[in-house]
């Protein structure tokens, strides 16, 4: 049963990574080897992406939902990016050529941060999340508020992202998931989800940088691993991910008392 399991929880959390796993497997496949002299690499990896979101849609593998939601993380990530990019605040560069972008930024990049929604809705789905203790949706959304602006604003004004963690700690601190992976229903503690994914985010970040995707400032002189201070980073703006993949979704546990899973 265990081993049963096991194997249906791997096949599933790949199902709801096919869209971040396709767009890594595309930046490091065209790193190691990428002939074509009449598109550049950024603009080949944004027409991949949007091919692939084409067909994951026709083959209903994606709901029209996920897919929405996917553009709104598009764009969020995209008006980030610019000013991130910028001249003025320099906080990381994209070193390759494109034509396909805006200002600093070729538009394949707010892909990247669209699969952490795209994996967020589809495993929401695909594991039919509920949740025991879920914090006032309108707190949430003032949580998430102050962590998308805090990105910008910490350039200019004390940061407040220890503020702003400790806030979800109080929040979201006793809130309990429950997941069914194949016959039974598993529960952990909510927080102790995110950390994993942000791990994996993190983990994600240093190939794709490694890749050479995007650079940070301290990669200039050669590829080196990317702090784990990042994960702090990654592990609110996956918060902000979830909240708006949250909405009207939040059910209720079922009916049932297993021990802790």
């Amino acid at each position: 049963m265990l081993l049963r399991e096991v194997v249906a929880f791997v096949i599933k959390q790949a199902r709801a990574s096919l869209f971040g796993g396709f767009l890594l497997a595309v930046m490091l496949a065209t790193h190691w080897w990428y002939p074509l002299t009449s598109i550049h690499r950024y603009d080949f990896i944004f027409f991949a992406a949007v091919l692939f979101q084409l067909l994951l849609l026709a083959f209903r593998l994606e709901t029209p939902r996920e897919a929405a939601l996917i553009l709104v993380f598009h764009v969020l990530a995209t008006i980030m990016e610019l000013f991130k990019t910028s001249s003025s605040i320099g906080s990381w560069h994209y070193p390759e050529p494109f034509n396909i972008g805006i200002a600093n930024v070729p538009l394949f990049a707010g892909f990247m941060y669209s699969a952490v929604g795209s994996y967020l809705a589809r495993v929401w789905r695909i594991l039919d999340f509920r949740y025991a203790a879920y914090p006032q949706i309108r707190l949430t959304w003032l949580l998430v508020a102050g962590i998308y602006i805090n990105f910008f604003s910490h350039h200019f004004v004390p940061d407040m992202r220890w503020v702003l963690l400790a806030a979800s700690l109080l929040l979201y601190g006793r809130t309990v998931i429950w997941f069914k992976i194949d016959l039974q229903w598993r529960r952990m503690p909510l927080l102790l989800g995110w950390s994993l994914v942000a791990l994996f985010i993190w983990l994600a970040e240093n190939l794709s940088t490694y890749a050479n995707v995007w650079m940070y400032p301290s990669q200039q002189a050669g590829w080196q691993a990317v702090p784990l201070s990042k994960l702090v980073s990654w592990y609110l703006l996956m918060m902000l991910s979830f909240v708006l993949v949250s909405h009207r979704q939040v059910r209720s546990p079922p009916p049932i008392n297993r021990p802790m899973a």
